[in-house]
């Protein structure tokens, strides 16, 4: 089991789903948790199962895609826990529909918080690993930023960024021992994907080689072993978590 004892890490999008097992999964490796996301509620839940493990947790309500509320975020763990040492962006939401009936909120709004947040979480943990000289930045993405998918235009383009944009920040910060990387998911049962229509659901597990959906689990055991030791010389690589649905 990867050990992750003295470590600080902080995973948005952890009110429910894939954040939230991302975080338990953290806590129960021995890290302490900041958990973050929008609805206060949904994080206490997560909180009480972080802090059910025995590991120190703080829940932080705020929009991810503003700057000045990352910057407080990020500086209130490090004031309290005196360092980081891993960051899970994990944060998404979905504005789906086909591209001619598109609005500009729906592009934007995706973008701010499936792409812009990566960008403004991992900017304000570096500053902090640079100086520590150690760190493991986690983007969840998805097979969507690898293959596309039709009436998801502004998801997959986010998701897609995420992967571009994670092999740049591993690039800059791999002198500095701070590695990252992204996760890829495919059909994982969340919330989320119970909002898809049941055709296309029957359509998507018929794809999919392993023959079941994946599991939350299944996604935060991978991001415990990309935050811990044992990956230490794995940066900037994209990592899929679909049952073989896409083979690289």
């Amino acid at each position: 089991m990867t050990d992750l004892q003295g470590k600080i890490a902080i995973v948005t999008g952890a009110s429910g789903g894939i954040g939230q097992a991302v975080a338990v999964a953290m806590a129960e490796a021995g890290a302490d948790v900041a958990i973050c996301g929008q609805n206060q509620e949904r994080l206490a839940a997560t909180a009480e199962k972080v802090a059910a493990t025995g590991r120190r947790v703080q829940s932080h309500a705020l929009n991810i895609s503003q700057a000045e509320s990352v910057q407080k975020m990020v500086e209130a763990v490090q004031q309290s826990w005196g360092r980081i040492d891993i960051m899970v962006n994990n944060a998404g939401i979905t504005r789906d529909g086909l591209i001619i009936r598109m609005s500009e909120q729906d592009w934007d709004e995706v973008m701010a918080v499936n792409l812009k947040s990566v960008f403004l979480c991992s900017r304000a943990v570096a500053r902090i690993m640079m100086k520590q000289r150690a760190g493991a930045i986690i983007n969840i993405s998805s097979i969507i930023g690898l293959i596309g998918n039709p009436g998801q235009g502004n998801y997959s383009a986010s998701k897609g960024g995420i992967i571009s944009f994670t092999k740049s920040i591993a690039r800059e910060l791999a002198s500095r021992n701070i590695r990252a990387n992204a996760i890829a998911p495919g059909f994982i049962a969340t919330a989320m994907t119970e909002k898809i229509p049941e055709d296309l659901q029957k359509k998507m597990l018929d794809s999919i080689p392993l023959g079941r959906y994946g599991k939350p689990e299944d996604v935060a055991d991978l991001a415990v072993f990309l935050a811990g030791d044992r990956s230490s010389y794995i940066t900037g690589q994209v990592i899929s978590i679909c049952g073989g649905m896409v083979m690289q």
